[in-house]
């Protein structure tokens, strides 16, 4: 299906994202000289600190169609293509030793995300969109590469609890074709780079979210509800910290 085979395109896109900077933080490990990383200095007895986070995302659902979706004469595909949306959130970091993080990022997201039915014989395609606004909490672990002339490169990993606030609002309205959950639980990766500034730290960062939880709520009277076995979440953001 075009949902596989564009999932397995953003899986390899991800990787070659993450993978460079992996190389980067051997690098600097290999390379890496404390002369003249002042503004590093400034902040390497801080045991925390906290900031803001201004994020763009861009999200999709991962589709498992049914059995009944196999049998059924009238639904050809069904696609899920990225939509845009925004965060906005505050940072807390907990140095855990010299190269470890602790961080928690209490947000909230905007989110847009669609389904598209093509039907057999129709050039007609069958959209539902559902706009969601998320309070995520996400906790994560950073590793830390060594500073190098006040950069320094990490990846990080761990996971995030989603709810959507407007889904009561959107399970009242009679003209939806399916449901899904308001609660959601993922895993997220990623990677970026530290920019350490006299009064603050500039980070931009890369992330990849993937959600374990199956978040339809299936309905056999709905025919776009009964083609779908399972649903799951799909992030991809890119975040700029700012903390100090």
């Amino acid at each position: 299906m075009h949902t596989t085979q564009s999932w397995n395109m953003l899986h390899l896109s991800w990787k070659k994202m993450i993978l460079p900077v992996l190389g980067l933080m051997l690098a600097m490990n290999a390379d890496a000289q404390i002369k003249g990383t002042y503004n590093y200095l400034d902040f390497a007895n801080k045991p925390y600190y906290f900031g803001i986070t201004l994020s763009y995302n861009s999200s999709d659902y991962r589709v498992s169609p049914s059995e009944r979706f196999v049998r059924n004469d009238s639904v050809k595909t069904i696609l899920s293509p990225r939509g845009p949306g925004f965060n906005l959130g505050i940072v807390g970091n907990l140095k855990v030793g010299k190269y470890f993080d602790f961080r928690l990022l209490p947000t909230l997201s905007f989110a847009d995300r669609k389904l598209e039915y093509d039907f057999e014989g129709s050039d007609v395609v069958q959209r539902e969109q559902i706009e969601a606004v998320f309070i995520e909490v996400p906790f994560l672990v950073r590793y830390k590469s060594e500073p190098y002339k006040d950069l320094r490169a990490f990846v990080i990993a761990g996971v995030k609890y989603s709810f959507d606030v407007a889904s009561n609002s959107r399970t009242r309205q009679k003209d939806s074709l399916l449901k899904v959950a308001p609660s959601d639980f993922a895993v997220e990766v990623g990677a970026g780079v530290q920019i350490f500034f006299p009064y603050f730290i500039f980070s931009p960062e890369f992330k990849v979210s993937q959600g374990l939880s199956n978040i339809l709520i299936f309905d056999d009277n709905l025919i776009y509800s009964s083609v779908l076995d399972k649903l799951f979440s799909r992030t991809f953001t890119l975040s700029f910290h700012f903390e100090g």
